[in-house]
């Protein structure tokens, strides 16, 4: 049997989701566009140390797209959805590669495929039924590369040497969010 989710990990939970949906609404601007530089997104690393933080980094996806995407519904739902399958591989990356820093460089191209498809196909579906965009192969391929394009410079480009450094210089705060 499985045992239950202690007060430190629900208020952990919480800390993360708030984190995350803050950070996304301080740098709205840039966070909801086609490019999705969503500079929380760094934060998806917290799955590859400990796989409590999956719950926290989605919960706080869900909590801004509900509250400022411009695709409201459909955003809540499937980029949600994105943010889960990604950090969810992030976790199982980490765990095949045993946590090394190799595996970080692998980890972070999760982001980069799952919301550059999802999101980008979100994005595509609320333009078409807006009335902004018809239907059009090179436009759907066109925004989920913008997409994936956004992820990969902040998961990849950003993230990797930002964690890099923090696993290098401060293996205590390491130690602590694995526990």
């Amino acid at each position: 049997m499985k045992a239950k989710m202690t007060t430190k990990q629900l208020v952990q939970i919480a800390m993360i989701a708030a984190i995350y949906a803050v950070l996304t609404a301080i740098f709205s601007s840039i966070s909801f566009t086609p490019l999705q530089l969503r500079l929380s997104e760094i934060m998806v690393f917290l799955a590859y140390f400990n796989p409590i933080y999956i719950i926290g980094l989605t919960l706080g996806c869900f909590i801004v797209n509900i509250l400022m995407s411009p695709y409201l519904l459909m955003d809540g739902v499937f980029g949600t959805l994105a943010t889960l399958l990604s950090v969810s591989a992030i976790y199982y990356t980490a765990k095949a590669f045993k946590g090394s820093k190799k595996g970080l460089i692998v980890a972070s191209i999760w982001p980069t495929i799952v919301n550059g498809l999802i999101v980008g196909w979100v994005i595509y579906t609320c333009s078409i039924a807006e009335g902004s965009m018809t239907k059009n192969l090179t436009a759907l391929i066109g925004l989920m590369g913008n997409v994936a394009f956004g992820e990969f410079i902040v998961v990849t480009i950003i993230g990797v040497p930002v964690v890099y450094f923090i696993m290098s210089r401060y293996q205590s705060v390491i130690n602590k969010i694995t526990k």
